[in-house]
């Protein structure tokens, strides 16, 4: 099969893309009118991928789909125009490899929605009861250690289901993740469609590629770890797998509560054999259907997926959550390297991570990001983790690149080391955030700056305004969750902790309660539970095996009881405002659009 299916399927979805920016454009008119309801209205744009901001008013989110995390110069130097243009000069990575700008006027969307276009971009269904952004492992065809380039799969499955009818009114969003081997860097182990890819070896003694798949994982303030859903899915039933899925998540789900709407209370409440007995069954008689998408997909079959494959000598750079990183040298170039670049792929190329403060790039820094990766041929892709990822590298370019990430503050390293925070949006904007996670998350990174912890490797901090884990902190080595607190008869900002959370391997743990504290005692909190990891940890010891062998987070946590304590509003008021504010803190929440 050549490309020309691939291009003629592009187009067709361009032109399906300025039709749905027309509708949608219209229904603005007609709702500023007056003619939509709230209800109706607000299903019409979370399905264009805007998102309401507590700001209320004509305030929105949009937030653009980057399948697996590929991004091009040209739409790089976009984000740079639309950040300055539409928004406050500055776009944010999500944990979903996401792009999202904010504060954009409602009328301004269809502009901007037309100009995202003209690159190859869309925003449909990045919000909403939809088949979410296809996320991949950042290193999909450029990791030593994978199996399959799982990049092509992720984008024949956003293609597949992009304004497919089946996935437009689902009982809830839908999230599908691919990692290219067991360690499970795509984070497979916590999604409703989890895919691992692997191989077998069948009775002539052939090596097969295919996958594992993982179903009806799930984060939220009640996690769910994904469960298998059989021992091998083929390359030809992985899409037809991922419908039938599909198909009984929208025929089972709860549609009169949200709360208990995901594909995980389905299988609370039927049983995971159930479960994949209706799902196989399903894909059984799925070739009836007009939306089967048997066989290998054209995406795949025009570009491969063959693995890229380990080096025979050399070093090849391990990774993963709780990898060791050495840190052996004082030169700043050196550093950066030993912490953020990835070797050992068969044709000796390299990758390197530019680290993204909060996930947070500047215009200035979208267009410098774009020069590089033109300047340098490279391959990029945005981290799960917030950062930006230069595939496809020599040797002789890394030092071209350091220099260059490091005129833009790209350069510090940041890869698997304690500074690498990670935090949602928070109350910044987002309606039912409770806490400025993002504020938390600055004042982390400062104090760990300060007390010369940063650069503590094998520890990964996570952040959430609410119970909701957008920030994914369930599965951080230190995670927080934003929660009121009621002190001396009055509100203050206060966040749970959590230890021990841990995805790879195709298992995953979720973060244990430690113990509740301020919000202005959280910095502490993490660096001393980061100094005293560093200090009592052997030799390759992950945080996991340490809180483990340390008695669990229970007894971690009795030495930090003495955090969780308010003093009066007269003695330091400052523990009744949050970060970022100026005023008393205030629980302001708005009704529930849809998270991340």
């Amino acid at each position: 099969m050549a490309i020309a299916p691939v291009i003629a399927q592009t187009r067709s979805l361009y032109k399906e893309q300025q039709a749905d920016i027309e509708r949608f454009e219209v229904a603005i008119a007609q709702y500023l009118a007056g003619e939509i309801p709230e209800d109706v209205f607000r299903v019409i744009r979370l399905n264009n991928g805007v998102y309401g901001q507590r700001q209320g008013g004509t305030n929105q989110m949009v937030r653009i789909k980057l399948p697996a995390g590929t991004i091009t110069p040209e739409q790089l130097e976009l984000m740079a125009k639309l950040s300055t243009e539409y928004s406050r000069g500055w776009g944010h990575i999500t944990t979903r490899q996401n792009i999202q700008f904010h504060f954009v006027e409602l009328t301004r969307m269809p502009a901007l929605l037309r100009e995202i276009a003209e690159v190859g971009l869309t925003s449909r269904e990045a919000c909403g009861d939809t088949v979410r952004n296809v996320m991949a492992c950042h290193l999909a065809g450029a990791c030593p250690h994978e199996k399959l380039d799982v990049t092509p799969w992720a984008e024949a499955t956003f293609r597949h289901f992009v304004r497919n009818p089946i996935g437009q009114r689902l009982p809830r969003k839908f999230k599908v993740n691919f990692s290219g081997c067991s360690t499970d860097c795509g984070q497979a182990m916590f999604n409703d469609f989890g895919v691992v890819a692997t191989t077998r070896t069948n009775e002539d003694g052939t090596v097969e590629p295919g996958f594992r798949v993982y179903i009806a994982g799930g984060l939220g303030a009640t996690p769910h770890p994904a469960l298998a859903l059989e021992d091998f899915t083929s390359r030809e039933d992985l899409l037809p797998t991922i419908e039938a899925t599909l198909r009984v998540f929208d025929q089972t789900g709860n549609r009169d509560n949200k709360l208990r709407a995901r594909l995980k209370w389905v299988v609370d409440q039927l049983g995971i054999d159930e479960v994949r007995r209706r799902v196989i069954k399903v894909r059984h008689t799925l070739p009836a259907s007009s939306t089967w998408p048997g066989g290998i997909p054209p995406e795949v079959v025009s570009v491969g997926d063959k693995a890229a494959g380990a080096a025979t000598s050399g070093e090849i750079t391990q990774v993963g959550q709780g990898v060791r990183v050495e840190l052996k040298s004082q030169d700043p170039f050196k550093r950066w390297v030993q912490t953020s670049v990835i070797r050992g792929t068969a044709n000796g190329s390299v990758s390197a991570i530019a680290y993204a403060a909060l996930g947070d790039i500047t215009a200035d820094q979208f267009r410098a990001l774009a020069k590089i990766q033109r300047d340098l041929n490279a391959d990029v892709r945005l981290t799960n983790r917030q950062n930006v990822v230069f595939r496809a590298l020599t040797e002789d370019q890394l030092e071209i690149l350091y220099k260059a990430l490091d005129e833009i503050g790209m350069a510090r390293p940041g890869a698997e080391l304690a500074r690498d925070v990670v935090a949602c949006p928070g109350a910044d904007t987002c309606n039912i955030a409770v806490t400025q996670s993002r504020g938390l998350a600055k004042a982390i990174g400062e104090a760990l700056e300060e007390e010369g912890l940063a650069e503590v490797c094998g520890v990964r901090i996570n952040i959430s305004g609410c119970t909701n884990s957008c920030g994914q902190h369930h599965a951080s080595d230190i995670g927080f969750f934003g929660a009121e607190r009621r002190a001396h008869g009055q509100a203050a900002p206060g966040y749970q902790m959590l230890l021990g959370g841990y995805v790879g391997e195709e298992q995953i743990f979720f973060g244990e309660k430690a113990l509740r504290v301020p919000a202005k005692n959280a910095p502490q909190a993490v660096t001393r539970v980061v100094r005293r990891f560093a200090e009592e940890r052997s030799a390759g010891e992950t945080f996991r095996a340490w809180m483990d062998r340390s008695g669990g987070a229970s007894a971690v946590a009795v030495g930090l009881a003495d955090l969780d304590h308010f003093p009066t509003p007269e003695e330091n008021a400052d523990f009744f405002v949050d970060y970022g504010e100026t005023g008393p803190f205030v629980a302001e929440v708005g009704d529930s659009e849809c998270a991340v």
